[in-house]
């Protein structure tokens, strides 16, 4: 009998990553004005929306924007402009959490960097996906998380007053709905 269980957790084991696997997921390595690593980002998809995952270093002090750009570009060379503005979906919605109609489904909440320059956020949301469909971050141009020099005051247009942006991260699927891995765009500049 306790060969039996001994067999059987082994096999329940075994198939636990698997399961755990079969979930979308998606990361985004951020760089700086400068193309250097500055940190990640690990999207997965939940039972409820995606659970964001985002570790920052070398950022001023203070309070910060966290956006999701409708672009799947980085080029540090035009400061992130490449990325596109937040991401936004049909039917288009103005940006911030305090303006009549928003917020967008790019927009998140303020994030706080530490005395040592170091931002770890966990974030969900329901507003995308990372599967198929007309809310999936994996259209034609794919998209981008961006990082912003200061706090969104979520009701100025476009941006939320959040200054430039200073670490990008283009967003890569490592495994797709049903468990494929990869198919996603990818784009590099």
């Amino acid at each position: 009998m306790s060969k039996f269980l001994l067999v059987l957790g082994v096999i329940l084991l075994a198939a636990a990553p698997a399961s755990a696997a079969s979930k979308a997921h998606a990361v985004a390595k951020l760089i700086d004005l400068d193309g250097k690593d500055v940190g990640k980002a690990d999207f997965t998809q939940v039972v409820r929306g995606v659970l964001i995952e985002i570790e920052v270093r070398g950022l001023p002090p203070g309070v910060h924007a966290i956006m999701v750009h409708a672009t799947g570009a980085c080029d540090p060379k035009k400061q992130f402009t490449s990325a596109g503005p937040d991401l936004d979906l049909d039917p288009p919605r103005p940006h911030g959490y305090l303006i009549m109609g928003g917020p967008r489904p790019g927009d998140f909440p303020n994030q706080f960097a530490g005395a040592d320059g170091t931002l770890h956020a966990t974030l969900i949301t329901n507003a995308f996906s990372l599967g198929g469909g007309k809310k999936s971050l994996f259209d034609r141009d794919g998209a981008s998380i961006i990082v912003n020099a200061k706090a969104d005051d979520y009701i100025t247009q476009p941006d939320g007053g959040a200054g430039p942006r200073i670490a990008c991260g283009t967003i890569i699927r490592t495994v797709g709905p049903g468990g494929r891995k990869g198919a996603s765009h990818r784009t590099h500049k």
